[in-house]
């Protein structure tokens, strides 16, 4: 597949490296495209460009910026260039407070989730949230002494998901669906709690995991 990564920090790179690395071709898209010279050297086939060049190529795109930007960067990225697809979205609406006791905050309320904000925002695209509660040390080709590592998605278009779930597989994780859009109020805050053994005694490679009698 086409694959167009909006975000150019540590995520979106390494889901953009984990992409070429499973055969697709990628486009990430920036502010500055020309500050990615350096891992496009590196990660040769790699192509960079603007929000709106990386979405216009995409056949599947991922959102992968700080919660704040999220409409702004999808906004940049041009609703044409976003309706009928298929977006992972990799945010967390983190508030900027320092965390306590190894919590971090939300700027979102109990009752409605970031993604639930961006699907409404951009109706014509099919939100997928998915790899937002785990590094990215551990996002691609994870290996556990537990097995596959479960990764939580929600989404309100089947067929949005059934991609999105393939390219988790593909990654080497096995695929929780949570449901629809809404389950994004559960699924945004396994960040919080992922991050905690890290805050607090600098633990960074785990992921969860769903067990099923």
């Amino acid at each position: 597949m086409q694959i167009g990564v909006l975000g150019s920090g540590d995520v979106g790179k390494v889901l953009a490296a984990g992409f070429m690395k499973h055969g697709h071709t990628v486009t990430v898209g920036s502010r500055t495209p020309e500050k990615l010279a350096d891992w496009a050297a590196k990660n040769r086939g790699a192509q960079v460009g603007t929000f709106e060049r990386a979405a216009e190529f995409g056949q599947l795109l991922v959102l992968a910026v700080k919660g704040h930007a999220a409409s702004e960067v999808l906004r940049l990225a041009g609703t044409k260039n976003l309706a009928g697809k298929a977006i992972i979205d990799a945010c967390n609406p983190i508030a900027d407070d320092a965390p306590v006791n190894g919590v971090l905050k939300l700027y979102t309320s109990y009752n409605e989730s970031l993604m639930e904000q961006l699907q409404r925002e951009f109706g014509g695209a099919h939100f997928v949230k998915a790899f937002n509660s785990v590094g990215n040390a551990c996002m691609i080709d994870p290996k556990f002494e537990g097995g596959k590592p479960t990764m939580f998605i929600c989404g309100n278009d089947d067929g949005a998901k059934k991609v999105v779930s393939r390219i988790c597989d593909e990654f080497g994780w096995e695929t929780a669906d949570m449901g629809a859009a809404e389950a994004a109020r559960a699924i945004e805050p396994l960040c919080i709690l992922w991050c905690i053994p890290g805050f607090l005694r600098n633990e960074w490679t785990h992921a969860f995991k769903l067990l099923k009698k």
